[in-house]
């Protein structure tokens, strides 16, 4: 409207009045400062003293077509500014997933290794480190030295190593070593599951070892020695080289050259004491060696009895002949064992299948089942109980209502002195509460409970009215 020459004035400011006179009485001065604790587009209402308050608030009202317009313009405006912020956040997110899916430690799968073992005949398996440290990634450090590695090794599908094999790691730093010395019992595949780890970038490598143990062309050795290795550990005693030396000793001492080494044991898994953590201290290691030939007179000599008798005193057992595990191998003479083993012919071993079915067979599941006869079964269960219920019922019935004494009886077990004393007592007991009940001499005063010694009043102590023991005892 063209003649409207009203001037703009903020919403919640009530008009002016007319003319040039102040606000009416009851009336907010739009001079003056508005309270800051009423809400937006309320007007203070005067009270009594000249103060102000604020008046309720009311219900806002829906909002109109074009209120609704103008209030929805800003909210699409800021998501139109929202977008690029948002797109942002998702580009950041997906960039730190990338970093942390790349930082995340790999894991790499050799392929398969098939190694064998014989029955009675002692098994190694080293867990070298070069060849896993060339699976790695990371393999090598910036001064390129080897990273350290550790092995873990189990049976697939089980937590534990089957009981014929052990592994020994002495240091991250040095092979891991799997041994053992299968049975006839252990025939067939062993699948064992092996998993490296890298120390320093936690990367990991996994394996599977597949063991077919196959019986051995002559079987057992008849005749074993079991030598006590006091200066060597296990894992030294695992290595080739290190077993034949030994082999190379044991046959000065047996006096033969048809020597193999059957079992390799740690002293630890035999009972042995951890050694102090002192240079030179080992923990032992039995090691046992077969021949088919019988023992040299030197080894029958160390284990005779008179050679025990010398060892149980302190002393060194017999031999006629010279040591020649000295000085590489201190042996320990006075826990030399001999065994003879009695060879036994080896079962042939399983024979393992394709796992399908021969070319024409197939499986006939059985379609009619047999008829039961469930009567008798039922009997006995709901019978059995019940008769013994009835006997355990008769039983106590018997003791507690046909084996009573009686007082016929049981007096006539007793004493003719004892019956009198006991019937006396009760004759004497009887005829005093009789004379309690019927005597008529009064009380004496001095035990009645209201009694004036001085002046002799008395109350009865017989129940009396409610304030009766409020009456005082001396003469006012």
């Amino acid at each position: 409207m063209t003649g409207d020459t009203r001037t703009s004035r903020p919403r919640d400011t009530p008009p002016d009045p007319p003319g040039d006179m102040g606000p009416p009485q009851g009336m907010w001065d739009p001079g003056q400062p508005r309270c800051p604790a009423c809400w937006r587009g309320s007007v203070p209402q005067a009270v009594g003293g000249g103060g102000w308050r604020c008046p309720r608030r009311a219900p806002p009202r829906p909002p109109g077509p074009a209120a609704a317009v103008s209030q929805a313009w800003p909210h699409a405006r800021r998501r139109k500014m929202e977008a690029p912020a948002l797109l942002r956040a998702w580009v950041l997110a997906a960039v730190f997933l990338a970093g942390s899916w790349a930082a995340l430690p790999s894991h790499r799968i050799l392929p398969e290794h098939h190694v064998s073992a014989e029955t009675g005949a002692i098994f190694v398996q080293a867990l070298e480190q070069e060849r896993f440290q060339e699976a790695f990634v990371a393999g090598r450090e910036d001064d390129g030295a080897a990273a350290p590695v550790t092995f873990q090794a189990h049976l697939s599908d089980h937590p534990d190593l089957p009981r014929w094999l052990r592994y020994v790691q002495r240091d991250p730093r040095q092979h891991g070593y799997l041994y053992g010395c299968p049975t006839a019992a252990e025939l067939g595949t062993h699948v064992i599951e092996v998993l490296a780890y890298n120390r320093h970038t936690y990367e990991t490598v996994a394996q599977r070892l597949v063991i077919t143990v196959i019986p051995a062309p002559g079987g057992d050795p008849p005749y074993q020695a079991e030598f006590l290795v006091g200066n060597r550990n296990v894992e030294e005693l695992l290595p080739a080289a290190a077993r034949e030396m030994f082999l190379q000793a044991a046959a000065g001492v047996w006096e033969r050259d048809d020597l193999r080494v059957t079992n390799v044991t740690s002293a630890l898994d035999r009972g042995g004491r951890v050694p102090l953590p002192i240079e030179g201290r080992k923990e032992g290691v039995y090691v046992t060696v077969g021949s088919p030939g019988p023992f040299s007179p030197c080894l029958v000599a160390a284990t005779s009895p008179r050679s025990r008798l010398r060892c149980s005193q302190g002393q060194q057992p017999l031999a006629s002949c010279y040591d020649t595990f000295a000085p590489r191998f201190a042996v320990r003479w006075c826990n030399l064992t001999l065994l003879q083993v009695r060879s036994s012919p080896t079962a042939p071993g399983p024979v393992w299948g394709p796992g399908v079915l021969e070319d024409g067979g197939d499986f006939q599941a059985p379609t009619e089942v047999p008829p039961r006869d469930l009567l008798p079964g039922y009997l006995v269960t709901l019978l059995v109980p019940l008769a013994v219920a009835a006997l355990l019922c008769l039983l106590l019935g018997h003791l507690m209502c046909c084996r009573r004494e009686g007082l016929q009886k049981r007096d006539l077990e007793t004493s003719d002195i004892q019956l009198v004393h006991h019937t006396s007592i009760h004759g004497d007991t009887e005829e005093l509460r009789h004379m309690a009940a019927s005597r008529d001499v009064p009380r004496p005063l001095s035990t009645l409970p209201m009694f004036n010694i001085r002046t002799g009043q008395r109350i009865n102590p017989m129940p009396s009215a409610p304030d009766g023991a409020r009456v005082p005892l001396l003469p006012r």
